[in-house]
């Protein structure tokens, strides 16, 4: 497939040079070839997630780092901002790992909001920790997460866990300034990487709560995490290969700047509103309400006439690939990942193939 072509909402197109980059030779992952990597890789990765803490390189999906959050930061009872399937599985997440789990849910495509927060945090004042998912994948709604975190922080002690696998790299994020007590992601997402790594940041919050607890695991135990990057090496195993493809798209990242890629994907989603907004007299809408849609992923509902499998496959053929819409969402819904490297340019192409599978 030609590049710019790829618009799934994960995994995202990669460029090739990305790829070639994993090519590199293996080198002792307890060396000093190794740690040379390591450090070099920390300040590119501060700047991408705002923030002066370390950023922590696992070696796994974002879903292990959502585990890491309840094991390391929940202590006993957590409540779980539901809007989608991915919030959904954070409260699974908090659940498996013997957590009291309350639950706010909206509908999907709607956001829970601050005042909603605050609202059930007065009413349950032993919840300890929060979890929310800033864009959701599966419907493209954004959740307000800066304001979120004032409302949780004002209720107590009480901890922010956020899923920003969607967000890091194409939505606005200030790891410091918004005081988000635990935010991850995952490479394969607004990085434009492949998949494999997971990428996190832990405020002093966040590992105070883990000295607290005796059953943080092994694997993905934040202390381990932070006494090893602070001499620039992982716990665990490295993805060297992966580490090779984070490197030079940090590179790219910084060449483009965090500021102007955040732009360029709000120039992209725009783009894709304004092309749905066109067509709202044939049935075409987005599922997240102004003011709630995420930068990276819009969630496009269709009108009876057409579904989600037959409109994915109709473009494939045209040399196109998006998504169907996600779990309950695949008939009656369309998602287009519009992040990572594409361009408006890029954009405007599919769009144009879309239009005349639409109009079929």
């Amino acid at each position: 497939m030609p590049s710019g072509r790829f618009f799934l909402p994960g995994p995202t197109e990669v460029h090739p040079e990305i790829l070639a980059a994993q090519a590199a030779p293996m080198i002792g992952h307890r060396g000093k070839e190794m740690q040379q990597l390591m450090a070099a890789l920390q300040p590119p990765l501060q700047r991408l997630f705002r923030t002066e803490r370390p950023v922590y390189v696992a070696a796994s999906s974002a879903t292990g780092l959502m585990e890491a959050a309840i094991r390391n930061c929940a202590r006993r009872r957590v409540l779980s901002l539901v809007n989608g399937a991915f919030s959904e599985r954070f409260a699974r997440i908090a659940a498996a790992n013997g957590r009291e789990v309350e639950v706010v849910e909206v509908p999907w495509g709607q956001v829970v909001t601050a005042e909603m927060v605050a609202d059930r945090l007065r009413q349950s004042p032993d919840v300890d920790a929060v979890t929310v998912v800033h864009s959701e994948t599966s419907t493209g709604a954004l959740t307000e997460i800066e304001a979120l975190a004032g409302v949780v922080h004002e209720a107590g002690d009480v901890v922010l866990l956020v899923d920003s696998v969607t967000g890091v790299g194409g939505a606005p994020v200030e790891s410091d300034a918004w005081s988000l007590d635990f935010v991850l992601t995952g490479s394969q997402k607004a990085l434009a990487l492949p998949p494999g790594l997971a990428l996190g940041v832990a405020q002093p919050t966040a590992l105070a709560r883990a000295e607290m607890q005796d059953h943080r695991g092994v694997y993905f135990d934040l202390l381990e995490f932070e006494s090893n990057i602070i001499k620039h090496q992982t716990p665990n195993t490295p993805a060297l290969s992966l580490l090779y493809a984070l490197r030079a798209q940090l590179e790219r990242i910084d060449t483009e700047t965090v500021a102007g890629r955040w732009q360029r994907h709000d120039l992209m989603a725009r783009r894709t509103w304004e092309w749905v907004a066109g067509r709202a007299d044939r049935g075409l809408a987005i599922l997240a309400p102004e003011g709630a849609r995420s930068p990276t992923v819009t969630s496009i509902t269709l009108p009876s006439n057409h579904t989600g499998p037959a409109v994915t496959a109709a473009l494939k053929e045209r040399g196109f690939v998006i998504g169907t819409g996600y779990g309950k969402l695949k008939e009656t819904a369309i998602r287009i990942g519009h992040m990572g490297d594409h361009t408006v340019a890029e954009l405007d192409a599919l769009l144009e193939a879309l239009g005349e599978v639409l109009d079929r």
